[in-house]
């Protein structure tokens, strides 16, 4: 279909305008919409969601509709920021968003509760902005852990180095650089400073293909790098403590802005906690290196502790691979593992299974032992 004729499924009051093009709209999106344009319906961008309503861009503008029809007991299917919806015509008090188009990609987190339950932080996003601030010491572990979310959403991954004024030193700064891009192999690292303006063209260009999520910790310093692609200070920002470095939560939804030089961003506030939900794809990207080795071992379930002819374990004697990054895959492969086994009957089998497979080799290892001391 072309683009002419994708946009003539909609009826006039629908058609797009260049403001709903410029967050993304496109044919696809007008196919998959074209069953909710007969029904009268007009489509839209959610740009917030909060207190059971959302704000919504639509071709006559921005309106705020109401989520009622949009909040199921799954925190998974919730309308959220990213998504593409289906509202009320003119004319209805309150207006309602009546569904949401199938996500293209999704990012989540698994919530707090003890249930295991994933919630959905952004929808439809295209690069995946891991925001680290240089203010600190770096936490490659919890880089790691925010790129197998990345990686498991669908998005292509980035690391932004912020605030790399605080490191005037070249030298030093292509170092941090280098730690990072051994933590994040085929995922882009960059160092930007949004005060001096160092690396925003880059990343500029990066972001003006489609629709990017900044993520990060509070005090990253994501409102500044969001203020600065946007041009203005529509976020606002506020001082980190000098004790530790970290900030206050800026942001306290998720805000989708567009781009004066193209493409959206989704900024979100900061994270405290980063569970994995379901990522086991995302952890293998991550640790791509490690899988590649693992093909190398004797044993196809070869857990990389002890056993006989393991290649992650020879690497590890050679020094090919850090014993850093085999310590945070195996903390994320469990806890990913404990994830999933909650909402999968037949997986807890097999991980029990496995554990007693482990605990009877770990018994016969010590009576042998004691065997050999009498």
């Amino acid at each position: 279909m072309t683009s002419h004729s994708a946009s003539s499924a909609l009826p006039s009051s629908a058609l797009p305008s260049s403001t709903l093009t410029s967050y993304g709209w496109d044919d696809d999106w007008a196919d998959a919409f074209a069953p909710h344009a007969a029904e009268g319906l007009l489509p839209g961008r959610v740009l917030r969601v909060d207190r059971g309503q959302c704000d919504v861009v639509t071709a006559d503008g921005v309106l705020r509709a109401d989520t009622a029809f949009v909040t199921p007991n799954d925190p998974l299917r919730v309308v959220c920021t990213g998504d593409w919806v289906a509202v009320d015509p003119e004319g209805g008090t309150p207006r309602y968003v009546r569904t949401y188009l199938p996500r293209r990609t999704a990012f989540v987190r698994s919530t707090s509760s003890k249930r295991s339950e994933g919630q959905i932080l952004a929808a439809n996003v295209d690069h995946a902005i891991v925001a680290v601030s240089l203010a600190a010491e770096l936490d490659l572990a919890r880089i790691e852990r925010f790129l197998a979310l990345a990686w498991e959403s669908g998005a292509q991954p980035l690391v932004v180095l912020t605030k790399a004024d605080l490191v005037p030193d070249p030298v030093t700064l292509a170092h941090l650089v280098q730690d990072v891009e051994t933590a994040a192999p085929g995922v882009p690292v960059l160092s930007v400073s949004a005060e001096q303006g160092e690396g925003l063209d880059v990343l500029a260009a990066v972001v003006s293909g489609g629709t990017a999520v900044l993520l990060g910790q509070s005090g990253a310093g994501k409102s500044t790098l969001a203020n600065a692609l946007i041009g203005e200070d529509v976020m606002g920002v506020q001082a980190i403590r000098d004790v530790d470095g970290k900030g206050r939560h800026t942001t306290t939804t998720r805000n989708l802005l567009a781009l004066p030089g193209g493409g959206v961003l989704i900024d979100t506030p900061g994270l405290r906690g980063v569970g994995l939900f379901d990522a086991g794809g995302g952890v293998g990207q991550v640790f791509a290196e490690i899988e590649e080795l693992a093909e190398g071992c004797r044993f196809h379930d070869c857990a990389h502790e002890s056993e006989p002819g393991c290649a992650v374990l020879a690497a590890i004697d050679s020094g090919e691979l850090p014993v850093r990054r085999l310590e945070s895959y195996r903390k994320l492969v469990r806890e990913n593992q404990r994830i999933v086994a909650k909402t999968d009957a037949r997986l807890r089998a097999e991980i029990r299974k496995e554990w007693k497979r482990r605990g009877a080799i770990g018994k016969a290892a010590m009576e042998a032992k004691r065997g050999g001391l009498r």
